[in-house]
This record gives C-alpha cells, sequence and structure tokens, in this order.
C-alpha cells in the first residue's frame, strides 16, 4: 500500500516495535536465556515473544540446536539479521537525538509579536545583539501583538514569541520575566516648565498626549490612578503608539508619561521627571507556546532576549 506521495506505508497493526528489539537480541545471542538476561527480562517472557514474532513472520526464525545448546537461525531470519540492526539504529537515533541550531548556519525566520514599546525597548537591543551572534540566514518579523488574537497565533505557530506585559501574556502559555518597568513624565528640552520638580497640581495643569492603544481614548490607566486622588489632567492629544511620540513632544509643548526606558532612549530630545503620585510600574515578558519550548531555534531566540535583558537591567 502507498500513500498520497507514492511511499511505501508499512502496515504495524498488531507489531510491538519491542519485539523487534528482542528479535535482535534474539539474532545476535542466538540464546533464549542469554537474551532475556540481556534484555533485563524473565525467560518465559522472551520465548512468548519468539512465539509471537514466528506468527507475525510465519517462519520458525530460530531453530533449536542439535547439539540441545543454543539456536540457530533459519535463511528468513539471517536475512533479517542486518537490515533489522540497521533499521533498529536509525530508529534509536531519531529517538535519542536532540536537534541542533547554529544561528550562523542555519535559515530560520522568526516572528516576534511585540508592541510599539517592546519594539523600541527590549527589540532593538535583540536586533543589535542578532547582528554579532548571528549569520544572515537568521530574519526576524515583528508584528503588532494584539491580546485577543495572540494565543491562537502562538498556538498556531503565525507567531514563534510575544514579548509583552503581563496582561498580554495568555495563562496557556510558558512565560519568562525580562524587565521591570516604570513610568516617567517627559517633555522636550528647553520646555517652558523648566527643570522643576514635578507637583500634582502641576502635572495637572500640563497639556498631556494619551497613548491609547485601543485608538480614540482620552482616558487611560494613568487616569484611572489620578481619579483615585479626586484629580484629573488635560488629556490634548490621542495617539496609538508611543513611538510617534518623542518627535511630537520635541514639537510642543505637550508632555507624556511613557515607560522610562523608553524616554531614556530618547534623551537627546526629551527631559524625563519622576510622577508626583504612585502610579504601579509593569513588566515586560517573553511568552511561548508550549509545544515549542524544546525547539532549538527558538530557545537560542528566547536565550538571547534574556541576555538582552539583562544588560538592559544591568544598563
Amino acid at each position: 500500500m502507498t500513500d498520497i506521495r507514492g511511499i511505501s506505508v508499512v502496515d504495524f497493526k498488531g507489531v510491538d516495535l519491542n519485539l523487534l528489539v528482542t528479535l535482535d537480541a534474539l539474532l545476535d545471542e542466538r540464546n533464549v536465556t542469554h537474551t532475556a538476561e540481556r534484555l533485563g527480562l524473565t525467560q518465559p517472557a522472551v520465548s512468548a515473544q519468539l512465539a509471537r514474532l514466528r506468527r507475525i513472520f510465519d517462519d520458525p526464525l530460530l531453530i533449536p540446536a542439535d547439539t540441545g545448546r543454543g539456536m540457530i537461525a533459519s535463511a528468513r531470519a539471517l536475512a533479517l539479521l542486518e537490515p533489522l540492526h540497521v533499521a533498529l539504529k536509525d530508529l534509536e537515533s531519531v529517538v535519542h537525538r536532540r536537534p541542533e541550531f547554529d544561528p550562523f548556519v542555519d535559515t530560520r525566520q522568526f516572528v516576534i509579536a511585540a508592541s510599539d514599546n517592546a519594539t523600541s525597548t527590549l527589540g532593538m537591543s535583540l536586533l543589535e545583539r542578532l547582528s554579532i551572534v548571528a549569520g544572515t540566514g537568521v530574519r526576524v518579523a515583528f508584528v503588532h501583538g494584539r491580546q485577543a488574537e495572540i494565543a491562537a497565533q502562538l498556538e498556531s505557530g503565525e507567531v514563534d514569541l510575544l514579548i509583552g506585559s503581563e496582561r498580554m501574556v495568555p495563562p496557556t502559555m510558558r512565560a519568562r520575566k525580562l524587565l521591570d518597568e516604570t513610568f516617567v513624565m517627559a517633555q522636550r528640552k528647553s520646555h517652558p516648565r523648566g527643570a522643576r520638580r514635578l507637583t500634582l497640581d502641576m502635572y495637572c495643569k500640563l497639556r498631556h498626549v494619551l497613548v491609547s492603544t485601543s485608538g480614540g481614548s482620552f482616558f487611560g490607566f494613568v487616569d484611572e490612578q489620578l481619579q483615585l486622588l479626586g484629580r484629573s489632567r488635560d488629556v490634548a492629544v490621542s495617539v496609538q503608539a508611543f513611538t510617534v511620540v518623542p518627535d511630537l513632544l520635541r514639537r510642543s509643548d505637550y508632555v507624556c508619561t511613557m515607560p522610562a526606558r523608553l524616554a531614556a532612549r530618547y534623551a537627546d530630545w526629551l527631559d524625563a521627571f519622576a510622577l508626583p503620585f504612585d502610579v504601579p510600574g509593569f513588566s515586560l515578558s517573553a511568552a511561548w507556546h508550549p509545544r515549542n519550548h524544546a525547539d532549538p531555534a527558538i530557545a537560542w531566540l528566547r536565550s538571547t532576549l534574556a541576555e538582552v535583558a539583562g544588560q538592559l537591567r544591568e544598563g
């Protein structure tokens, strides 16, 4: 019988592959007792397996020697000896060989889902690192991660890795925390406010840019924290991406509350200030489907990303 590709299909119904291991040992030892000792089985168990093998091959396979010591292989058994031994060795190699990934030799395209903040903070540093530790066969595609879709994308293999906040990581995925992040207020250099320490009153009076990933909102996480204090701020502009904020701030007198590491990347343009009220920070984590936990290429990517995160934490 052949499959749709024209490749022969072997019917293993009723065949325990362990029987072939026993047959290989029997053909080598030509003695039931010795085979039993070699395989850690009882002599009756090996005798029973030999009986099953005889039925499967419709051949006696091994015949008691006239001397009463050991057994003689039949013509069919002798024909099986070499191909069976080779086949079992190949199967052992398939089962026990660990796949490897050489980033300088192998070709692999990785798809990473990340917010613009995660791409800017960790993604850019990852790409800088890959230029040193990988060859031209390694390519990376960054796509926008959406919470409603990311679990399905990781499960289907459409996305290899997620870099996101703890709220983005689906509970069914494996994850590793990379960075803890805090918020600061950023303004352009030479802003009319000057470099004075922020007060809550001052913060609330300034005109703010809000980053709303869902789009169109003028009320966000920071506004929830202010509301708990009975305060509010003046949100003048709402955008969907953090990466447009630096250029917007340097061309205006707006301010923006943004992740500290992202603000630090634009230190030539922006000054950053501690917030005058408590705002919980967040963590960035890497997440992947459990199916890919042992994939050597994705394991290498995770390890490289963790090294990059470690350098950022130290820096």
